[in-house]
């Protein structure tokens, strides 16, 4: 089981890639967790499951939507901001 925060940099904000995000959470299956616009510009993700499905999730999170660009993807070491919410499982969602 993973539990990994991830922050994704790039043209990753209004252009749809938090509901692209949620989207592949559900066709993957298994994922819990969140993704949330940061005020950087960048986008926070927190993934919870099996190992092979957190793999196949930060592989699609790295190419992303066409209509999006990913420049990278870093590990979040660390405490997660308070005020962003604890996972639920089963639910994956937009906060």
């Amino acid at each position: 089981m993973k539990d990994v925060v991830i922050r994704v940099r790039g043209r990753v904000q209004g252009v749809g890639y938090r509901r692209w995000v949620v989207a592949r959470a559900e066709e993957i299956g298994g994922v819990s967790g969140w993704v949330h616009n940061d005020y950087d510009g960048s986008v926070m993700l927190r993934l919870r499951g099996e190992d092979d499905k957190i793999d196949a999730m930060m592989l699609a999170c790295q190419k992303g939507p066409l209509w999006g660009r990913v420049d990278s993807l870093e590990f979040v070491v660390g405490r997660v901001s308070s005020f962003l919410p604890p996972v639920e499982d089963g639910v994956f969602k937009r906060v």
